[in-house]
């Protein structure tokens, strides 16, 4: 076994290592998410973690870590008789984000069940964390099958396994730790309240803690063993310290006044449920007894909501984390009042010095404003694109020739489901139908590989004629490997969602614009909400552009959005070809992923020789290839052209105007663009 580097020698980082040992001083905290950019120790301390927590007292033998004191009556292993417990080190168990549904929770043999009658059954990564620690690296892109189980057993403290009229439950509470980098996507919200803290860390811009970092990475990875015999006298304080804050913890005493600020700062910052209430009771409760305090102070509160809530505040996946510390500050000294005991409470003289510096940025997104719109009107420059691309720059654009400066999105709205037609073997999601692991099940079929869903009629319609043959002379059943037949089953898969959005000058009316940056935002908000991949072409002046390459991250698309210029001439087929290099790509990364391409123009197409040819042959193209499409059509003004529903014939696609997008308004959206790929598959 490698030896794990110190968490002690961790460089900087104060908000994640603070994190991580208070959920090992008190872990009711919650478990915590660790957020960040690549590069900046969040495993490497999490890892360490491990080496720091108290030994666990198990009942020996037990594959599921009962404790002696206490075991589990339903423990598979079970009943235990009374006698010592055995010592050994806090498990710390990774769960890989591709693993399978059979190895979280654990398997059934299905080959003894049916041949032998026995239930035999293997645990999973679920009974090995059970009082340990349940490590997630990447957390945010871990399957929602395997989040539903995550899910189901950080609520009830137990996993439960029924299958083919077995049933198997077993105890699992376990501290959850997840690492993540926001930039490849967010969690779920149902996943995201379960962790209890959750800190941003980036990398140190000081040279000489970079200096420091590099230092001692080099010294560990040379002599790995020697570089943790340094600092094993840190280790051994801190692991001391921690058992004595464990030690002190029920003596803490939790006053009324600190309930009070509790309770209204929560209200203040509008979190849902009260959940954050009781995490940010327990996390000031331990940062007490980690100083060596039975009373609870105004910065215990602080700091323990500056951890706990900036994850509970967001109201949707383009809200940036963190608080607003003014307003923090402000709800600790409205409530700190006098405690029970008629004392002055020190959360009324609470300056934020003491403890307080917390993680993430405060005041959420920023912004600049708003500017002018200008005159009301089309302002469409597409009969004149000369005027748009030799013209001076726009007042206040600060770009160049032709190009305006970024208009902001209007209100996203709730949009009608757009799908791929037919059924795909994706990654599992919430958009278009495919066969994956779990859903109905539709057949059975040989399996391909692991049997991980037996289809119970199907074995045995196969086994049952060879019986005879076989030499059965028993009530049991005689099957082989042969028989055995895999679950087909049908449920949705998540897709990858291109954006090709026309930029040009015909598009640069500033209230049209908005209205544009509006639908995309709502088109990225459903696309959030359906664990899709989304990826962003943009194309204006003399050539298109990716502007995000496909990625799970829609805050990162809503960013690019938010800041895109306008101006120029309309390069309509340098955009679909954009689009048709980016997919070729996508298709040799992740074959099974299918693509739906969203074009958003008004469908002119100006520049260089036969520019409206051009744009037709790129959409044949794209139509050929099979590439599921739908054109949403921008075009303002009294006289409508009808261009973008031509673009839209030529890619055997669907055209909508950005009303028909809204859900309310249109009834027949799936429908039609299932339609058109049933006259595409015919």
């Amino acid at each position: 076994m490698s030896t794990p580097y110190p968490f002690t020698a961790v460089v900087g980082q104060d908000d994640l290592r603070l994190a991580l040992l208070l959920n090992a001083v008190s872990p009711q905290v919650g478990g915590v998410l660790v957020r960040g950019e690549k590069g900046t120790a969040k495993s490497t301390a999490v890892r360490a973690l491990a080496a720091l927590m108290p030994e666990t007292e198990v009942v020996p033998g037990c594959r599921f870590s009962c404790d002696p004191a206490a075991p589990d009556p339903s423990c598979p292993d079970g009943p235990h008789e009374s006698r010592p417990g055995a010592r050994r080190p806090t498990a710390l168990v990774e769960l890989p984000v591709g693993a399978s549904e059979d190895r979280l929770v654990g398997a059934l043999d299905i080959e003894r069940a049916l041949a032998e009658g026995v239930k035999a059954f293997e645990p999973g990564l679920l009974a090995g964390a059970h009082r340990g620690i349940l490590y997630v690296d990447e957390v945010n892109l871990l399957n929602d099958h395997l989040v539903d189980l995550l899910l189901d057993a950080a609520a009830m403290g137990a996993s439960y396994v029924e299958r083919e009229g077995v049933s198997v439950r077993h105890a699992a509470r376990f501290l959850l730790v997840g690492t993540m980098n926001p930039e490849e996507g967010e969690l779920r919200p149902q996943l995201l309240d379960r962790f209890g803290l959750t800190v941003e860390v980036k990398a140190s811009r000081e040279p000489e803690q970079r200096v420091e970092v590099v230092r001692r990475r080099l010294a560990y990875d040379d002599a790995p063993e020697e570089f943790a015999a340094r600092w094993a006298g840190e280790e051994t304080a801190v692991r001391q310290r921690i058992v004595a804050a464990r030690e002190l913890l029920p003596s803490v005493r939790l006053g009324e006044g600190a309930l009070l600020q509790i309770a209204a700062t929560c209200g203040a910052f509008e979190v849902d449920g009260m959940r954050a209430d009781i995490v940010m009771a327990r996390t000031a409760t331990a940062l007490a007894a980690w100083a060596g305090r039975t009373d609870v102070l105004a910065e215990d509160v602080r700091q323990a909501a500056l951890l706990a809530l900036p994850h509970r505040r967001r109201r949707n996946p383009f809200d940036a984390p963190g608080l607003d510390e003014d307003k923090l500050d402000e709800t600790l000294e409205r409530f700190g009042g006098q405690n029970e005991d008629g004392d002055e409470d020190e959360a009324g003289n609470d300056d934020g010095d003491g403890d307080g510096d917390g993680p993430g940025p405060g005041g959420g997104p920023g912004g600049q404003p708003e500017p002018d719109d200008g005159p009301p009107g089309d302002g469409d420059a597409a009969a004149r694109p000369e005027a748009d691309e030799a013209g001076k720059p726009q007042a206040g654009s600060g770009g160049s020739a032709g190009e305006r400066a970024p208009a902001r999105a209007s209100e996203p709205f709730r949009t009608k489901v757009l799908s791929v037609p037919g059924i795909g073997e994706g990654a599992a999601g919430r958009r278009s139908r495919a066969r994956t692991d779990r859903g109905r099940t539709t057949g059975a079929r040989r399996p391909r590989g692991a049997l991980t869903k037996l289809h119970l009629a199907a074995t045995v319609r196969a086994a049952a004629p060879h019986q005879r043959v076989r030499g059965r002379s028993g009530p049991g059943l005689v099957v082989r490997r042969d028989d055995l037949r895999q679950a087909v089953r049908e449920g949705h898969e998540s897709n990858l969602v291109l954006f090709v959005v026309d930029a040009s000058g015909s598009m640069a009316a500033r209230q049209r614009m908005s209205a544009v940056k509006g639908a995309v935002l709502s088109l990225l908000l459903d696309a959030y909400q359906r664990r899709d991949k989304v990826g962003l072409v943009t194309f204006r002046g003399a050539a298109a552009e990716v502007a995000l390459p496909p990625t799970s991250s829609v805050d990162a698309a809503a960013a690019r959005l938010e800041s895109l210029p306008t101006g120029g001439r309309t390069p309509l087929a340098a955009g679909l070809l954009k689009a048709h290099d980016v997919l070729r790509v996508e298709r040799l990364r992740d074959p099974a992923r299918r693509p739906l391409v969203v074009v958003v123009t008004d469908g002119r197409a100006t520049g260089g020789p036969q520019p409206v040819a051009l744009a037709g042959r790129a959409a044949r193209l794209l139509a050929a290839e099979g590439t599921a499409s739908v054109v949403v059509d921008c075009e303002a003004g009294p006289v409508r052209l009808g261009l973008a529903g031509q673009l839209a014939g030529e890619l055997d696609g669907t055209a909508v105007t950005l009303d028909e997008l809204r859900a309310d308004s249109i009834a027949g959206l799936v429908r039609d663009v299932q339609g058109a790929g049933t006259r595409r598959a015919a």
